[in-house]
């Protein structure tokens, strides 16, 4: 396969990384006939034991990698987040598990933040999938609060039960989806075929009950002109639904880009919202270099909200990063640095501008609170709540 121009040549190393990937999904299709979801796609390409954009050793985030997330961005981030995790920890009990950590740089943030408060955890769970983030989260928590090491540990799948705060930091629209296309309400899968050219296409089938029955409801509720794509995120609903059982008294907390479901299948927006990230570009080919590019697609927050509440969870709160972060004091923090110390104030305002501009992550970023037997207001919300519009 071919790079596009717009975006830069892998080395061979990585070409050749990608070929194996490939040769997994290859096989996967012949397997199933010459035909896969692109849910299973994605899951393969993100995901699969050892080759997996995820599950590979190549760095992802960061400057030196494919994107970078808001706790690289400032440890304001951290700072902020920790104020309004302190505040479900004293409410239901003093444990974090977070979903997919990456970097391991909010937990590293989180964990100093919380023991300078007073409110250290006497428990930080990582679940995590990689292998490889997971030996990165370790060498970076050691380096930088050893001395509260020895309260995280690392799971590979979601416990039993869990009291306290659940949180995840774009883990959402990392999860696979199913992407369909209406036409004159005939509504099509789009899954994934073997190319002509011994790469990958998209291949049309008629969708299955369960993904029709949704898509006619979305197609009656926002007047699609025609043709309409668009994808669902029945993975990331189905996880909150599973954390909500999981969850006996605490919150889970998830910071994410995406819309509710008004805005998400507004009929101008009649080709869906997938999205790749490959060395800092952004780009809409999804079999472009597979197992070397990011896959995302924005999150329906009406939907999780949904299947969380249905399955036992209220909704504590849904509003914009901006409003959040504000709400949780991350200007207050920012004069932590002395607005005179311009060589340290000036990069941390920036980096702040940057989490709360509406141009940059400040309201395309949402942040979605849904707790169990917690009855104080959360202060991450306490303005510029937006759960009507859910």
């Amino acid at each position: 396969m071919n790079p596009s121009p717009s975006l830069p040549a892998p080395p061979a190393e990585d070409r050749a990384h990608s070929g194996r990937v490939g040769a997994l999904i290859t096989e996967r299709i012949v397997a199933g006939g010459g035909w896969i979801s692109f849910a299973d796609y994605m899951d393969a390409a993100l995901y699969a034991a050892g080759l997996g954009y995820y599950s590979a050793g190549s760095r992802k985030l960061g400057a030196s990698g494919d994107f970078i997330t808001a706790p690289e961005i400032s440890p304001l981030f951290g700072a902020a987040l920790a104020r309004q995790a302190a505040q479900i920890l004293r409410a239901s009990s003093p444990e974090i598990l977070e979903i997919g950590a990456g970097s391991g740089v909010l937990a590293a943030t989180l964990l100093a933040e919380l023991a300078e408060r007073g409110s250290v955890p006497s428990r930080y769970s990582i679940l995590e999938v990689s292998a490889d983030l997971r030996d990165r989260q370790q060498a970076l928590i050691h380096e930088r609060v050893p001395h509260l090491a020895e309260r995280v540990q690392w799971l590979e799948q979601l416990p039993d039960s869990f009291s306290g705060l659940i949180l995840g930091n774009e883990v959402l629209d990392a999860m696979p989806v199913q992407v369909f296309e209406w036409r004159d309400g005939a509504i099509e899968e789009l899954g994934v075929a073997i190319a002509g050219s011994g790469g990958f296409e998209w291949s049309a089938r008629p969708a299955q009950a369960e993904l029709a029955k949704t898509v006619e409801r979305l197609a009656r509720a926002h007047q699609w002109s025609t043709p309409y794509r668009a994808e669902v995120g029945v993975i990331a609903q189905a996880f909150v639904a599973t954390v909500a059982r999981v969850l006996t008294n605490g919150a889970a907390l998830f910071i994410d880009y995406g819309f509710a479901t008004r805005e998400y299948y507004h009929p101008h927006r009649a080709m869906g919202t997938l999205r790749c990230h490959y060395r800092h570009r952004a780009h809409d080919d999804p079999f472009f270099l597979p197992g070397l590019c990011d896959i995302t697609a924005h999150v329906d927050f009406s939907a999780i909200a949904e299947h969380a509440t249905s399955a036992g969870l209220e909704l504590a709160g849904f509003t914009t990063q901006a409003h959040f972060l504000i709400n949780c004091g991350i200007t207050e923090l920012l004069l932590r640095t002395p607005p005179g110390d311009a060589a340290r104030y000036l990069p941390q305002a920036n980096a702040v501008q940057r989490l709360l501009s509406p141009a940059e992550m400040g309201e395309l970023f949402k942040a979605i609170a849904l707790s169990k037997g917690i009855d104080v207001p959360l202060l991450g919300f306490t303005s510029g709540d937006r759960r009507a519009t859910l």
